[in-house]
């Protein structure tokens, strides 16, 4: 076969995760104002101990990017073939759906089945929402174990609207606009891996702006913040003992040859192609189906930047609305509804196969050697090198293609994938759904 690894390519750090802040938001604070405080547990992730000072500080991991190969798939055929799968029921595609979250989340089948439930009716209200509240949607986040979803507003006169959705309300300081403002903020201050800082992203249940920074550069946080002039309680810093890499493997299920000498995944089909990361291959890059009976050509590509790409696929190569469950099926593609943090969101992929976890952070921005990366989404679940480009679903709804993370799926891991919508906009582009 093709050789296993290709050169480096897409991944990023993160450390453990968003933490509640600690004491009061709302009044400008300097950088260096807020005093240290004793060690505390993190909310989101058991067991793990957080420390803050002058920006709230918490201890992680890094993580790697996972590179260019073949992650999840979209069944695409040649003409004359037969499709790799059959299409299942909507029935089957529960079923798989349930057995990989029982797996991946430690549910029992009924807690699996409430979970999902839970999970579509929270979608729906969120999305609602966000249209309705306007500018006083302030975020939302998911909790899986209450079921409860909870959108943040930013006016407390919107409480009423929410609770009457169905959702738990939550007045903050900042909400989402803010936040993304920041993040704004600091990428437009360029890369600052040099500095010690892996990544940041804004995050709803903390309404707050994370800077993921490795062990003993925390000042840089403190420094970032004074250079952009943003109000310091609306920043916190977590610590990583990891710097990101960027890494890929060359191995896959559904994997298509990037110019003959690497492989990546197929993310999800469009009409005239699919959908996949930007880091797979330049425009005009051909590429082929496995066996070489489907071709088409690197169509679109963005990276760094974000890591957006998609190929136009010949007469040869058929996208279908499907996505490779690696259990000798497929699960169809809906729609592309985004999930909230904390839902539960699964990933198909050719090294590690089909795994589940949940969403911890939405527009996070990472740091890479090879340039900063903005607007991805950041997830606890496992994935390793070649399962890059591959796709993310939560429950029948399309969410993004693997972009890149750290760990791996014996001990478990970050990843991170590029949201499809973006990449739908970005290249006029046309989900294939069922």
């Amino acid at each position: 076969m093709v050789s296993d690894r290709l050169p480096k390519s897409v991944g990023i750090g993160r450390g453990s995760g968003p933490i509640r802040p600690a004491c009061g938001q709302g009044a400008a604070l300097s950088p260096r104002s807020l005093t240290r405080i004793p060690p505390l547990l993190h909310p989101r992730r058991k067991g793990r101990k957080l420390r803050k000072s002058s920006i709230t500080r918490a201890l992680g991991g890094g993580a790697l990017a996972l590179g260019l190969v073949a992650a999840g798939t979209v069944a695409a055929a040649a003409e004359d073939q037969e499709p790799v799968a059959d299409q299942g029921s909507g029935q089957d595609q529960a079923q798989d759906l349930l057995a990989a979250m029982e797996r991946d989340l430690g549910l029992t089948t009924a807690e699996a089945e409430q979970r999902m439930a839970d999970e579509a009716e929270a979608r729906s209200i969120d999305n609602e929402l966000r249209t309705e509240l306007g500018e006083a949607w302030g975020g939302s986040y998911f909790d899986g174990d209450s079921g409860e979803l909870t959108v943040a507003v930013t006016d407390e006169s919107a409480t009423d609207e929410v609770a009457a959705a169905g959702a738990n309300p939550e007045i903050v300081t900042y909400g989402t606009d803010e936040l993304e403002a920041i993040v704004d903020e600091f990428n437009a201050q360029g890369s600052q891996l040099g500095n010690g800082i892996t990544g940041w992203y804004a995050d709803s249940s903390a309404d707050a702006v994370v800077v993921e920074v490795t062990s003993g550069n925390e000042d840089a946080v403190d420094d970032l913040v004074s250079e952009t002039g943003v109000e310091a309680g609306a920043v916190q810093a977590a610590e990583t003992d990891e710097a990101p890499e960027l890494y890929a493997d060359i191995v896959g299920g559904d994997p298509y040859m990037i110019g003959g000498t690497g492989r990546c995944s197929i993310g999800f089909a469009v009409e005239g192609g699919f959908a996949t990361a930007g880091h797979c291959g330049d425009v005009g890059t051909e590429v082929s189906s496995e066996d070489g009976s489907g071709t088409g050509t690197v169509g679109g590509s963005e990276f760094p930047g974000t890591d957006m790409g998609f190929v136009e696929a010949d007469d040869n190569w058929t996208p279908t609305s499907t996505v490779n469950d690696y259990e000798g099926g497929t699960l169809e593609v809906a729609g592309s509804e985004q999930a909230p943090e904390g839902a539960s969101i699964c990933r198909s992929g050719s090294t590690t196969g089909f795994h589940c976890g949940e969403i911890e952070a939405h527009d996070q921005t990472v740091e890479y050697p090879q340039g900063q990366v903005q607007g991805l989404t950041q997830t606890n679940v496992c994935a390793e090198p070649g399962d890059s480009g591959g796709s993310w679903l939560a429950d029948d709804q399309a969410q993004g293609v693997t972009s890149g993370g750290s760990g791996n799926c014996t001990i478990g891991g970050t990843t991170f994938y590029q949201p499809i919508e973006p990449i739908l906009d970005e290249f006029n582009l046309t989900l294939v759904t069922s």
